[in-house]
């Protein structure tokens, strides 16, 4: 029997450093943790298919969280039933081992739909809050706030103009590549 570990948060600013610490506790081989950063939604996730590929029947797969494996209750039942028909144990480290059985999936059921109605509640509240917003304040507008151009981020502008590329900015300010795009457009268009 092999340990395998599945990580996944949803955006590529959240760290994945927690549950593959936690998985590794567990006695999982690094080779043997397949981690991505894509949110759960989706159904064509690499890592995680190739995870599939991968696990035999008498393995065991360990995620941290029921919800890690999928969002959506119905493709979380498609991939944990051909999971247990397939003799692989699947370990949720905060619930416990998945039972192949009449109750076990009935209890799986139950929580992947508690877990899909908590995020669907979750986007109605955030849609409800921006029409509040929209409506209320006049000078409400979705997404990233605009940059204050400080003289930090000028001294990025000006040390990239002088003809340093984008690979000696990012390393000598230590920022990110989508940082010094985002200093230079707004720069430039405030010009």
């Amino acid at each position: 029997m092999t340990k395998y570990g599945y990580a996944r948060v949803s955006t590529t600013a959240q760290s994945l450093d927690e549950q593959i610490e936690q998985l590794e506790a567990q006695g999982i081989e690094t080779n043997n943790i397949y981690a991505e950063k894509f949110t759960g939604t989706k159904t064509n996730r690499p890592e995680f298919n190739e995870l599939l590929s991968t696990i035999k029947s008498g393995d065991e797969l360990i995620v941290t969280k029921l919800d890690r494996l999928a969002r959506n209750t119905q493709e979380a039942l498609k991939v944990i039933n051909k999971l247990l028909d397939n003799d692989i144990t699947i370990n949720v480290l905060n619930l416990g081992t998945l039972e192949n059985s009449t109750t076990g999936k009935l209890v799986t059921t139950i929580l992947l739909a508690v877990a899909e109605m908590e995020r669907n509640m979750i986007i109605e509240r955030t849609q409800a809050g921006k029409e509040y917003a929209k409506k209320h304040n006049k000078n409400y507008k979705e997404g990233r706030p605009k940059r204050v151009i400080t003289k930090y981020y000028e001294n990025i502008y000006n040390y990239l103009k002088n003809g340093h590329s984008y690979t000696e900015t990012e390393s000598y300010f230590n920022i990110s590549r989508s940082t010094i795009y985002r200093i230079k457009k707004q720069i430039e268009q405030d010009k």
